[in-house]
């Protein structure tokens, strides 16, 4: 028996066992998150995407983001594999306040989330980071880099939201998908060390 892989001499390594994580993307209306999933998703996303009507326009701000023609109205969903025996399920949640009762249950079970930013409309993002501050919830900000907006530093923009302590910003571009597939990362590994710090130190 070869102890060190748990396996007979000769036999193939038995693989690690596959571990599925739950990650919210979240932020203002039209900061992104649809983008992101579908650009770092290793299947076709699920979309649940409507026009905007005329209906809507007293209620969605399309301000800086006049071109957009459609909103989320439940989630976005898609999956990564980040390694072998690591994949993320991605869980876009709606950008508008009048659908954020999806949001509790959408939450249930995740490791963590992503809070898209737009520097152009940065207010945007006080709900989301409000909503997983008060439930404990680790979180990091990726700034999405549009062409048009402002360039703001990672410490400019966590310093404007008044983030915690060792809450993480990092500057993306949400159509790529290395650059979001690196956020994605960031965040697994500041989850990780969240809840090893909760997890009490066995005694004896």
């Amino acid at each position: 028996m070869n102890a060190a892989l748990g396996a007979p001499d000769g036999a193939a390594p038995v693989p690690d066992p596959e571990l599925t994580l739950k990650i919210l993307v979240a932020g203002g209306f039209g900061a992104g998150k649809t983008t992101l999933v579908g650009a770092v998703s290793e299947i076709r996303p699920l979309r649940t995407e409507e026009g905007l009507t005329e209906a809507g326009e007293a209620v969605d701000d399309t301000g800086p983001v006049g071109r957009k023609a459609t909103t989320t109205v439940a989630m976005d969903f898609g999956r990564i594999t980040i390694r072998q025996g690591l994949s993320l399920y991605l869980f876009g949640t709606p950008g508008q306040d009048r659908f954020w009762f999806l949001w509790d249950d959408l939450s249930e079970g995740a490791l963590g989330a992503v809070v898209l930013a737009d520097t152009r409309r940065l207010q945007d993002c006080f709900p989301a980071v409000d909503y997983f501050e008060r439930r404990a919830i680790p979180f990091l900000v990726a700034v999405n880099c549009f062409a048009e907006s402002r360039s703001y530093g990672a410490d400019e923009v966590a310093r404007a939201l008044d983030l915690d302590r060792g809450t993480p910003v990092v500057l993306c571009d949400a159509r790529d998908r290395d650059s979001g597939k690196e956020v994605l990362v960031r965040l697994v590994e500041h989850a990780g060390r969240r809840h090893s710090a909760r997890v009490p130190t066995p005694v004896g």
